[in-house]
Protein backbone atom coordinates (compact mmCIF):
# COMPACT_ATOMS: atom_id res chain seq x y z
CA UNK A 1 0.00 0.00 0.00
CA UNK A 2 2.96 2.10 0.16
CA UNK A 3 2.10 3.26 -3.47
CA UNK A 4 -1.07 5.38 -2.12
CA UNK A 5 1.05 6.45 0.75
CA UNK A 6 0.08 10.69 0.12
CA UNK A 7 -3.58 9.18 0.27
CA UNK A 8 -5.24 8.34 3.89
CA UNK A 9 -5.65 4.92 5.43
CA UNK A 10 -9.24 4.81 4.25
CA UNK A 11 -8.77 6.02 0.86
CA UNK A 12 -6.47 3.57 -0.49
CA UNK A 13 -8.64 0.64 1.01
CA UNK A 14 -12.03 2.44 -0.99
CA UNK A 15 -9.30 2.19 -3.90
CA UNK A 16 -8.67 -1.46 -3.33
CA UNK A 17 -12.06 -2.19 -2.72
CA UNK A 18 -12.97 -0.74 -5.69
CA UNK A 19 -10.15 -2.27 -7.89
CA UNK A 20 -11.36 -5.91 -6.69
CA UNK A 21 -14.99 -5.81 -6.99
CA UNK A 22 -14.51 -4.21 -10.13
CA UNK A 23 -13.02 -7.25 -11.28
CA UNK A 24 -15.36 -10.06 -10.12
CA UNK A 25 -18.29 -7.34 -11.80
CA UNK A 26 -16.30 -7.03 -15.07
CA UNK A 27 -15.95 -11.13 -15.47
CA UNK A 28 -19.89 -11.41 -14.61
CA UNK A 29 -20.49 -8.32 -17.48
CA UNK A 30 -18.69 -10.29 -19.69
CA UNK A 31 -20.96 -13.66 -18.74
CA UNK A 32 -24.15 -11.57 -19.00
CA UNK A 33 -23.16 -10.27 -22.64
CA UNK A 34 -22.87 -14.20 -23.56
CA UNK A 35 -25.57 -15.77 -21.70
CA UNK A 36 -28.92 -15.79 -22.97
CA UNK A 37 -30.45 -15.81 -19.40
CA UNK A 38 -31.02 -13.39 -16.92
CA UNK A 39 -27.98 -12.23 -14.76
CA UNK A 40 -27.36 -9.98 -11.95
CA UNK A 41 -25.46 -7.01 -12.00
CA UNK A 42 -22.31 -6.38 -13.65
CA UNK A 43 -19.19 -3.46 -13.46
CA UNK A 44 -21.43 -0.96 -11.81
CA UNK A 45 -23.44 -3.38 -9.13
CA UNK A 46 -20.60 -5.57 -7.80
CA UNK A 47 -18.30 -2.45 -6.75
CA UNK A 48 -21.10 -0.98 -5.06
CA UNK A 49 -22.11 -4.02 -3.16
CA UNK A 50 -18.52 -3.91 -1.84
CA UNK A 51 -18.18 -0.02 -0.82
CA UNK A 52 -21.53 -1.05 0.93
CA UNK A 53 -19.73 -3.99 3.02
CA UNK A 54 -16.63 -1.67 3.84
CA UNK A 55 -19.04 0.84 5.06
CA UNK A 56 -20.63 -1.20 7.05
CA UNK A 57 -17.72 -2.47 8.48
CA UNK A 58 -16.17 0.76 9.25
CA UNK A 59 -19.65 1.84 11.44
CA UNK A 60 -19.37 -1.97 12.69
CA UNK A 61 -16.02 -0.85 14.92
CA UNK A 62 -16.23 -3.27 17.42
CA UNK A 63 -19.36 -5.37 17.21
CA UNK A 64 -20.15 -6.95 13.53
CA UNK A 65 -23.88 -5.97 14.57
CA UNK A 66 -24.53 -3.41 11.44
CA UNK A 67 -21.89 -5.31 9.09
CA UNK A 68 -24.52 -8.59 9.36
CA UNK A 69 -27.13 -6.62 9.30
CA UNK A 70 -25.85 -5.32 5.79
CA UNK A 71 -25.16 -8.74 4.89
CA UNK A 72 -28.92 -9.80 5.39
CA UNK A 73 -29.95 -6.93 3.55
CA UNK A 74 -27.94 -7.85 0.47
CA UNK A 75 -28.63 -11.60 0.28
CA UNK A 76 -32.87 -10.10 0.24
CA UNK A 77 -31.87 -7.75 -2.62
CA UNK A 78 -29.65 -10.90 -4.12
CA UNK A 79 -32.85 -13.35 -3.10
CA UNK A 80 -35.42 -11.14 -4.99
CA UNK A 81 -33.39 -11.14 -8.03
CA UNK A 82 -32.85 -14.65 -8.03
CA UNK A 83 -37.19 -15.07 -8.10
CA UNK A 84 -36.89 -12.26 -11.23
CA UNK A 85 -34.42 -14.60 -12.93
CA UNK A 86 -36.00 -18.00 -12.20
CA UNK A 87 -39.50 -16.14 -13.24
CA UNK A 88 -38.50 -14.71 -16.05
CA UNK A 89 -35.88 -17.74 -17.25
CA UNK A 90 -36.33 -21.01 -15.55
CA UNK A 91 -32.48 -20.71 -15.12
CA UNK A 92 -31.82 -21.55 -11.59
CA UNK A 93 -28.05 -20.84 -11.36
CA UNK A 94 -27.02 -19.01 -8.42
CA UNK A 95 -23.22 -18.24 -9.10
CA UNK A 96 -23.89 -14.54 -9.53
CA UNK A 97 -26.01 -13.93 -6.50
CA UNK A 98 -23.20 -16.08 -4.69
CA UNK A 99 -20.23 -13.89 -5.95
CA UNK A 100 -22.41 -10.72 -5.10
CA UNK A 101 -22.49 -12.11 -1.33
CA UNK A 102 -18.25 -13.19 -1.95
CA UNK A 103 -18.17 -9.22 -3.19
CA UNK A 104 -19.89 -7.81 0.29
CA UNK A 105 -17.58 -9.60 2.58
CA UNK A 106 -14.05 -8.55 0.36
CA UNK A 107 -14.94 -4.94 1.76
CA UNK A 108 -14.89 -5.84 5.20
CA UNK A 109 -12.27 -8.09 4.91
CA UNK A 110 -10.22 -5.25 3.60
CA UNK A 111 -11.27 -3.10 6.49
CA UNK A 112 -9.71 -5.43 8.73
CA UNK A 113 -6.62 -4.92 6.38
CA UNK A 114 -6.68 -8.74 5.14
CA UNK A 115 -5.95 -7.88 2.38
CA UNK A 116 -4.39 -11.01 1.01
CA UNK A 117 -7.30 -13.13 2.10
CA UNK A 118 -9.58 -10.79 0.41
CA UNK A 119 -7.12 -11.14 -2.93
CA UNK A 120 -7.08 -14.83 -2.59
CA UNK A 121 -10.63 -14.67 -2.55
CA UNK A 122 -11.37 -12.62 -5.75
CA UNK A 123 -8.99 -14.30 -7.68
CA UNK A 124 -10.68 -17.79 -6.56
CA UNK A 125 -14.10 -16.60 -7.14
CA UNK A 126 -13.04 -15.40 -11.08
CA UNK A 127 -11.15 -18.89 -11.89
CA UNK A 128 -14.46 -20.22 -10.43
CA UNK A 129 -16.62 -18.37 -12.53
CA UNK A 130 -14.54 -18.44 -15.59
CA UNK A 131 -13.57 -21.70 -15.36
CA UNK A 132 -17.57 -22.75 -15.79
CA UNK A 133 -17.27 -25.22 -18.58
CA UNK A 134 -13.58 -26.80 -17.84
CA UNK A 135 -14.97 -27.68 -14.39
CA UNK A 136 -18.35 -28.82 -15.58
CA UNK A 137 -16.57 -31.22 -17.80
CA UNK A 138 -14.48 -32.31 -15.36
CA UNK A 139 -17.01 -33.27 -13.22
CA UNK A 140 -18.73 -35.38 -15.90
CA UNK A 141 -15.40 -36.94 -16.25
CA UNK A 142 -14.89 -38.37 -12.44
CA UNK A 143 -17.09 -41.25 -11.72
CA UNK A 144 -19.25 -40.74 -8.27
CA UNK A 145 -17.40 -43.82 -6.88
CA UNK A 146 -14.19 -42.43 -6.81
CA UNK A 147 -15.16 -38.91 -5.43
CA UNK A 148 -15.83 -40.97 -2.46
CA UNK A 149 -13.17 -43.15 -2.09
CA UNK A 150 -11.23 -39.86 -2.18
CA UNK A 151 -13.30 -38.50 0.43
CA UNK A 152 -12.88 -41.81 2.47
CA UNK A 153 -8.82 -41.45 1.94
CA UNK A 154 -9.15 -37.86 2.90
CA UNK A 155 -10.76 -38.96 6.17
CA UNK A 156 -8.14 -41.78 6.77
CA UNK A 157 -5.12 -39.06 5.81
CA UNK A 158 -6.23 -35.81 7.31
CA UNK A 159 -7.85 -37.01 10.22
CA UNK A 160 -6.37 -39.73 11.28
CA UNK A 161 -3.53 -39.18 10.50
CA UNK A 162 -2.84 -36.67 12.91
CA UNK A 163 -3.88 -38.77 15.36
CA UNK A 164 -1.67 -41.49 15.48
CA UNK A 165 1.41 -42.11 17.64
CA UNK A 166 4.74 -40.06 16.17
CA UNK A 167 7.02 -42.49 18.72
CA UNK A 168 9.07 -45.57 17.39
CA UNK A 169 7.40 -49.00 18.87
CA UNK A 170 8.28 -52.45 19.43
CA UNK A 171 11.45 -53.45 18.76
CA UNK A 172 11.15 -52.88 15.28
CA UNK A 173 11.09 -49.09 15.81
CA UNK A 174 7.87 -49.31 14.24
CA UNK A 175 6.48 -45.15 13.76
CA UNK A 176 2.82 -45.73 13.12
CA UNK A 177 2.74 -41.91 11.90
CA UNK A 178 5.32 -42.38 9.45
CA UNK A 179 3.92 -45.65 8.15
CA UNK A 180 0.96 -43.98 7.55
CA UNK A 181 2.35 -40.82 5.89
CA UNK A 182 4.31 -43.45 3.34
CA UNK A 183 1.48 -44.82 2.62
CA UNK A 184 -0.83 -41.63 2.15
CA UNK A 185 2.48 -40.19 -0.17
CA UNK A 186 3.02 -43.48 -2.19
CA UNK A 187 -0.43 -44.02 -2.71
CA UNK A 188 -0.85 -39.96 -3.95
CA UNK A 189 1.43 -40.45 -6.27
CA UNK A 190 -0.53 -43.41 -7.31
CA UNK A 191 -3.49 -41.86 -7.45
CA UNK A 192 -2.12 -38.55 -9.82
CA UNK A 193 -1.26 -40.98 -12.84
CA UNK A 194 -4.83 -43.03 -11.77
CA UNK A 195 -6.56 -39.50 -12.34
CA UNK A 196 -4.72 -38.21 -15.52
CA UNK A 197 -5.47 -41.77 -17.26
CA UNK A 198 -9.37 -41.16 -16.13
CA UNK A 199 -9.48 -37.65 -17.70
CA UNK A 200 -7.30 -38.77 -21.00
CA UNK A 201 -8.78 -42.48 -21.63
CA UNK A 202 -10.03 -41.30 -24.62
CA UNK A 203 -6.74 -39.51 -26.45
CA UNK A 204 -4.43 -41.37 -24.75
CA UNK A 205 -2.08 -43.30 -27.02
CA UNK A 206 0.41 -46.21 -26.48
CA UNK A 207 3.09 -43.96 -25.82
CA UNK A 208 0.91 -41.29 -22.87
CA UNK A 209 -0.46 -44.81 -21.51
CA UNK A 210 2.99 -46.07 -21.16
CA UNK A 211 3.96 -42.76 -19.53
CA UNK A 212 1.03 -42.57 -17.01
CA UNK A 213 0.96 -46.05 -16.57
CA UNK A 214 4.59 -46.35 -15.33
CA UNK A 215 3.47 -43.68 -12.61
CA UNK A 216 0.84 -46.05 -11.35
CA UNK A 217 2.83 -49.57 -11.83
CA UNK A 218 5.09 -50.09 -14.75
CA UNK A 219 4.23 -54.13 -13.88
CA UNK A 220 0.94 -53.46 -14.17
CA UNK A 221 1.46 -51.41 -17.81
CA UNK A 222 3.21 -54.20 -18.87
CA UNK A 223 1.06 -56.78 -18.70
CA UNK A 224 -1.28 -54.62 -20.12
CA UNK A 225 0.83 -53.77 -23.01
CA UNK A 226 1.76 -57.21 -23.52
CA UNK A 227 -1.56 -58.07 -23.97
CA UNK A 228 -2.81 -55.14 -26.02
CA UNK A 229 0.15 -55.98 -28.42
CA UNK A 230 -1.56 -59.78 -29.84
CA UNK A 231 -4.33 -57.47 -31.23
CA UNK A 232 -1.83 -54.64 -32.80
CA UNK A 233 1.00 -56.02 -35.11
CA UNK A 234 3.03 -52.91 -33.83
CA UNK A 235 5.89 -54.82 -32.14
CA UNK A 236 8.65 -51.91 -31.99
CA UNK A 237 5.78 -49.19 -30.79
CA UNK A 238 4.37 -51.49 -28.40
CA UNK A 239 8.16 -53.16 -27.05
CA UNK A 240 9.17 -48.86 -26.93
CA UNK A 241 6.03 -48.51 -24.95
CA UNK A 242 6.72 -51.02 -22.02
CA UNK A 243 10.67 -49.74 -22.43
CA UNK A 244 9.36 -46.51 -21.33
CA UNK A 245 6.84 -47.34 -18.61
CA UNK A 246 10.22 -49.04 -16.93
CA UNK A 247 12.17 -45.61 -17.24
CA UNK A 248 9.06 -43.98 -15.90
CA UNK A 249 9.59 -46.58 -12.74
CA UNK A 250 13.31 -44.68 -11.82
CA UNK A 251 11.41 -41.03 -11.85
CA UNK A 252 8.54 -42.32 -9.59
CA UNK A 253 11.33 -43.65 -7.27
CA UNK A 254 13.46 -41.06 -6.91
CA UNK A 255 10.35 -38.76 -6.50
CA UNK A 256 9.98 -41.21 -2.97
CA UNK A 257 13.61 -40.91 -2.15
CA UNK A 258 13.11 -37.39 -2.47
CA UNK A 259 10.55 -37.31 -0.11
CA UNK A 260 11.68 -39.23 2.66
CA UNK A 261 15.30 -39.99 2.32
CA UNK A 262 17.67 -37.35 0.90
CA UNK A 263 21.03 -39.43 1.80
CA UNK A 264 19.66 -42.17 -0.56
CA UNK A 265 18.52 -39.98 -3.08
CA UNK A 266 22.22 -37.96 -3.26
CA UNK A 267 23.94 -41.39 -3.37
CA UNK A 268 21.39 -42.91 -6.18
CA UNK A 269 19.31 -40.33 -7.19
CA UNK A 270 21.36 -39.13 -10.50
CA UNK A 271 21.92 -43.18 -11.40
CA UNK A 272 18.08 -43.03 -11.36
CA UNK A 273 17.59 -40.12 -13.69
CA UNK A 274 20.29 -41.42 -15.90
CA UNK A 275 18.42 -44.96 -16.18
CA UNK A 276 15.18 -43.43 -16.58
CA UNK A 277 16.31 -40.28 -19.35
CA UNK A 278 18.35 -43.63 -21.33
CA UNK A 279 14.93 -45.82 -21.03
CA UNK A 280 12.66 -43.05 -22.16
CA UNK A 281 14.71 -41.58 -24.88
CA UNK A 282 15.65 -45.32 -26.48
CA UNK A 283 11.72 -46.51 -25.82
CA UNK A 284 10.49 -43.65 -27.77
CA UNK A 285 12.86 -43.62 -30.52
CA UNK A 286 12.56 -47.67 -30.66
CA UNK A 287 8.95 -46.96 -31.04
CA UNK A 288 8.70 -44.49 -34.18
CA UNK A 289 10.91 -47.38 -35.93
CA UNK A 290 8.32 -48.35 -39.17
CA UNK A 291 4.90 -49.42 -37.36
CA UNK A 292 2.41 -46.71 -38.15
CA UNK A 293 0.83 -44.00 -36.28
CA UNK A 294 -0.05 -44.54 -32.20
CA UNK A 295 -2.92 -46.21 -31.09
CA UNK A 296 -5.76 -45.45 -28.41
CA UNK A 297 -5.47 -47.47 -25.71
CA UNK A 298 -8.06 -47.36 -23.06
CA UNK A 299 -7.47 -50.49 -20.91
CA UNK A 300 -4.92 -48.84 -18.38
CA UNK A 301 -7.48 -46.56 -17.07
CA UNK A 302 -9.20 -49.42 -15.82
CA UNK A 303 -6.46 -50.67 -13.14
CA UNK A 304 -7.63 -50.58 -9.89
CA UNK A 305 -8.25 -46.83 -7.52
CA UNK A 306 -4.66 -46.65 -5.46
CA UNK A 307 -7.27 -44.71 -2.90
CA UNK A 308 -9.45 -47.60 -2.34
CA UNK A 309 -9.28 -48.60 1.46
CA UNK A 310 -7.83 -52.25 0.51
CA UNK A 311 -5.37 -51.21 -1.39
CA UNK A 312 -3.86 -48.65 1.02
CA UNK A 313 -4.26 -51.05 3.78
CA UNK A 314 -2.60 -54.09 2.00
CA UNK A 315 0.26 -51.49 1.18
CA UNK A 316 0.62 -50.50 4.97
CA UNK A 317 0.52 -54.61 6.04
CA UNK A 318 3.63 -55.19 3.32
CA UNK A 319 5.67 -51.90 4.02
CA UNK A 320 5.45 -53.16 8.01
CA UNK A 321 6.15 -56.96 6.70
CA UNK A 322 9.36 -55.00 5.18
CA UNK A 323 10.50 -53.17 8.03
CA UNK A 324 10.62 -56.08 10.01
CA UNK A 325 12.14 -58.53 7.42
CA UNK A 326 14.96 -55.96 5.84
CA UNK A 327 16.27 -55.78 9.45
CA UNK A 328 16.32 -59.51 10.04
CA UNK A 329 17.79 -60.16 6.78
CA UNK A 330 20.71 -57.38 8.28
CA UNK A 331 20.64 -58.83 11.45
CA UNK A 332 21.22 -62.43 10.38
CA UNK A 333 22.91 -62.15 7.33
CA UNK A 334 24.80 -58.74 6.72
CA UNK A 335 25.00 -57.04 3.33
CA UNK A 336 24.52 -60.08 1.20
CA UNK A 337 21.31 -60.52 3.36
CA UNK A 338 20.01 -57.30 2.21
CA UNK A 339 20.95 -57.42 -1.37
CA UNK A 340 18.92 -61.11 -1.62
CA UNK A 341 15.91 -59.98 -0.25
CA UNK A 342 16.03 -56.68 -2.65
CA UNK A 343 16.65 -58.98 -5.30
CA UNK A 344 13.43 -61.09 -4.41
CA UNK A 345 11.51 -58.26 -3.53
CA UNK A 346 11.94 -57.15 -7.32
CA UNK A 347 10.08 -59.83 -8.67
CA UNK A 348 6.97 -58.38 -7.03
CA UNK A 349 5.97 -55.21 -5.88
CA UNK A 350 9.13 -53.14 -4.80
CA UNK A 351 7.75 -50.26 -3.28
CA UNK A 352 7.40 -51.40 -0.10
CA UNK A 353 10.85 -52.75 -0.10
CA UNK A 354 12.24 -49.29 -1.48
CA UNK A 355 10.02 -47.34 1.38
CA UNK A 356 11.37 -49.86 4.19
CA UNK A 357 14.91 -48.65 2.95
CA UNK A 358 13.76 -45.53 3.17
CA UNK A 359 13.23 -45.79 7.03
CA UNK A 360 16.21 -48.22 7.88
CA UNK A 361 18.95 -45.93 6.20
CA UNK A 362 21.38 -45.42 7.74
CA UNK A 363 20.36 -46.44 11.36
CA UNK A 364 20.29 -50.27 10.38
CA UNK A 365 22.20 -50.16 7.16
CA UNK A 366 25.51 -47.82 5.35
CA UNK A 367 23.85 -45.66 2.79
CA UNK A 368 25.89 -46.97 -0.10
CA UNK A 369 24.87 -50.10 0.94
CA UNK A 370 21.17 -49.05 0.39
CA UNK A 371 21.83 -47.90 -2.83
CA UNK A 372 22.88 -51.19 -3.78
CA UNK A 373 19.79 -52.86 -2.87
CA UNK A 374 17.90 -50.24 -4.41
CA UNK A 375 19.31 -50.78 -7.71
CA UNK A 376 19.15 -54.38 -7.31
CA UNK A 377 15.75 -54.36 -6.53
CA UNK A 378 15.40 -52.15 -9.76
CA UNK A 379 16.74 -54.50 -11.97
CA UNK A 380 15.12 -57.44 -10.84
CA UNK A 381 12.20 -55.89 -11.47
CA UNK A 382 13.08 -54.80 -15.00
CA UNK A 383 14.11 -58.81 -15.16
CA UNK A 384 10.54 -59.97 -13.94
CA UNK A 385 8.48 -57.68 -16.27
CA UNK A 386 10.53 -58.82 -19.01
CA UNK A 387 9.88 -62.31 -18.16
CA UNK A 388 6.25 -61.21 -18.67
CA UNK A 389 6.41 -59.65 -21.73
CA UNK A 390 8.14 -62.49 -23.34
CA UNK A 391 5.05 -64.93 -22.13
CA UNK A 392 2.34 -62.43 -22.38
CA UNK A 393 3.13 -60.59 -26.01
CA UNK A 394 2.71 -61.13 -29.70
CA UNK A 395 5.18 -63.76 -31.65
CA UNK A 396 6.32 -60.25 -33.06
CA UNK A 397 6.91 -58.25 -30.04
CA UNK A 398 7.92 -60.62 -27.46
CA UNK A 399 11.62 -61.08 -27.96
CA UNK A 400 11.87 -57.44 -28.33
CA UNK A 401 10.41 -56.43 -25.19
CA UNK A 402 12.15 -58.99 -23.20
CA UNK A 403 15.76 -57.89 -24.82
CA UNK A 404 15.08 -54.14 -23.85
CA UNK A 405 13.93 -54.36 -20.07
CA UNK A 406 16.82 -57.11 -19.88
CA UNK A 407 19.38 -54.61 -20.96
CA UNK A 408 17.83 -51.93 -18.53
CA UNK A 409 18.53 -54.05 -16.16
CA UNK A 410 21.96 -54.88 -16.87
CA UNK A 411 22.19 -50.94 -17.04
CA UNK A 412 20.47 -50.47 -13.95
CA UNK A 413 23.42 -52.62 -11.73
CA UNK A 414 26.33 -50.90 -13.17
CA UNK A 415 26.13 -48.03 -10.83
CA UNK A 416 26.99 -50.89 -8.23
CA UNK A 417 30.51 -51.47 -9.30
CA UNK A 418 31.31 -47.68 -10.21
CA UNK A 419 29.88 -47.06 -6.64
CA UNK A 420 32.10 -49.58 -5.16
Amino acid sequence: MEIFSWLPKEGSQILFVLFLSFLIGLEREESKANDDHFAFGGVRTYPLIGMIGYALSVLSDMTLIPFLVGLCVVALFLLLAYSHKVKKSGHAGVTSEMSALTTYLIGGLIQHNLLWVATTLVVATILLLSLKQLLEGLAKKIESDDILTFTKFLLLSAVILPLLPNQALTQFQINPLKVWLIVVAVSSVSYASYVLQKLGKNASGILWSAIFGGIYSSTVTTIVLARRSQTENRPHLFSGGILIASGIMYLRLTILLALFNQDLLKQVGLSFLCLAAIAIAFGFLWSKRGDGVDVNLGDIAAVKNPLEFNTALIFSILFVGMLIATQYAVHFFGDSGLYTLAGVMGLTDIDPFVMSLTQNTPSLSPVAIAANALLISAASNNVMKGVYAYFLSSKNSRLQSCLCLIALAGLGIIPIFLFH
